[in-house]
């Protein structure tokens, strides 16, 4: 019998996280704890609201299949009893560290990954008035950071970039929209993101609208997030993106994302491994992915005004893996 746990967490960030969608002051989460005979596994999930999802619905989601974990199912079952997304991901990572840890094997040596030193990752500037986001840029370019992620809306678009780009001649750039632009000037925005040397740009437009990326031709590429959740999703993207997003929280933990990340490379797709605002707990599930995506943004923690313990050693553009001694 598995004993099982399952709580909620708000963890305060130190600023404002801003994108097209709100702003954010904390992480809610919500934790599953396996323990089997005296050996315990950990995940952790962030509901999404653009997804249909709350504290509330996955809490509810993870009870109702309760006596099924209770028993111990398996990871392939798991994928069969609950649907992708933020629930299915908590449970599926306790999973995966319950195994590691009864096997005495790291995460790394379970999925066959060979662990580098340090990950290089992007560090995020929210969604602010130009002059601040430069600032914010050009901070996090003075502590180490090379690739950064820019967060827009629908406005100032041109005077945000043009003072970042200036604050910050030399980062690498990703732009996110979070889906907030729509098809009407997408040429003349992705003209001006490849003259400022931006190197790719994540969702423009929403989910049901980008029928108007079929065939259209832009000079940077182009990566799905939100209409990318799991294998399913990859028959629409064609000839609409080059690359995808993923995140444990779309593709309800690393089973379906390793798997994702397989076809999606077998059919010609770049890779992006993605976050939700969470602790180091989430990002220690998501890790095995990183050697295989071109840009990582894992910088969720970062933006916590206290991790959890122990937790992953981030600096500017860094995660840390093997640490001198």
């Amino acid at each position: 019998m598995i004993a099982v746990k399952i709580y909620p967490e708000a963890w305060p960030l130190h600023s404002p996280f801003v994108i097209a969608r709100g702003a954010r002051s904390e992480a809610g989460v919500v934790v599953v704890e396996l323990e089997d005979n005296g050996i315990k596994g950990i995940g952790e999930c962030t509901p999404y609201p653009r997804y249909g999802e709350s504290e509330a619905s996955v809490l509810a989601q993870i009870c109702a299949i309760l006596p099924s974990l209770e028993r111990g199912i398996t990871r392939a079952e798991l994928q069969d009893i609950l649907p992708a997304g933020a629930a299915r991901n908590a449970i599926d990572s306790a999973m995966w560290d319950l195994e590691s840890r009864k096997a005495g094997r790291s995460l790394w040596q379970l999925t066959a990954t060979a662990m580098p030193d340090e990950v290089t990752m992007a560090q995020t500037v929210s969604i602010d008035e130009p002059n601040v986001m430069a600032s914010s840029a050009l901070a996090l370019w003075q502590n180490g950071a090379r690739l950064l992620k820019i967060k827009l809306d629908d406005h100032m678009i041109t005077e945000r970039m043009m003072a970042i780009r200036t604050a910050v001649p030399e980062a690498q750039l990703i732009v996110d929209a979070n889906e907030s632009w729509k098809s009407e000037g997408l040429a003349a925005r992705c003209q001006l993101l490849a003259d400022l040397g931006v190197v790719m740009l994540e969702q423009p437009l929403p989910v049901h609208e980008d029928t108007a990326l079929e065939n259209f031709i832009h000079p940077l590429p182009i990566c799905a997030d939100e209409s990318c959740h799991t294998r399913n999703s990859l028959n629409m993207l064609h000839n609409r993106y080059e690359m995808i997003n993923i995140k444990l929280d779309k593709t309800g933990g690393l089973t379906e994302a390793l798997a994702l990340a397989e076809a999606a490379r077998a059919a010609g797709f770049g890779i992006m491994l993605g976050c939700m605002l969470c602790t180091s707990r989430a990002i220690n599930a998501a890790l095995p992915l990183a050697p295989l995506a071109r840009f990582v943004d894992l910088d969720g923690p970062t933006w916590l005004a206290v991790d959890v313990e122990p937790g992953l050693h981030f600096s500017s553009g860094k995660i840390t893996l093997r640490v001198a001694t």
